[in-house]
């Protein structure tokens, strides 16, 4: 008899291996400012349907925050995103994602810490847009 339940988790992971989980919980338990910033403002989606994990493995990367209904993941990015082979890793780390049919939100550290309405208003839009049925009825990311 097949779990379906089991299975719909385990398909939110797209093929992550065991060591990608101890390296995401040992994330998941000590965030950065931002990151804890962004996580409670994050949950209040859950009443809307959309549920946001934190440092969710995806392939063999960890999501800062992944939605799986909308195929969302958001980024928090601190200063050493700025060195030219970091950026370079997480251009290519993002196409990557989108391979698999995730959007890649990334904002700064400064973004979540000293403008958090902005960037929810960002959030907010990509969530309308990735949960709204295109007019060709593909890109329906709801269910």
């Amino acid at each position: 008899m097949v779990n379906l339940g089991k299975l719909k988790i385990k398909d939110m992971y797209f093929g992550a291996k065991p060591e990608i989980f101890r390296i995401a919980n040992y994330h998941r338990k000590n965030p950065t400012e931002a990151e804890k910033i962004l996580w409670d403002c994050l949950r209040k989606f859950r009443n809307e349907g959309f549920v946001f994990r934190r440092q969710h493995p995806v392939v063999f990367f960890i999501a800062d925050f992944y939605c799986h209904k909308l195929k969302l993941v958001i980024e928090v990015d601190g200063d050493y995103h700025l060195i030219t082979s970091q950026y370079c890793y997480d251009e290519n780390r993002s196409a990557e994602l989108e391979r698999y049919g995730i959007k890649v939100l990334r904002f700064k550290n400064e973004e979540i810490i000293n403008r958090i309405d902005k960037v929810l208003s960002e959030i907010k839009k990509s969530i309308e847009q990735l949960s709204s049925p295109s007019p060709s009825g593909e890109g329906d990311r709801r269910g």
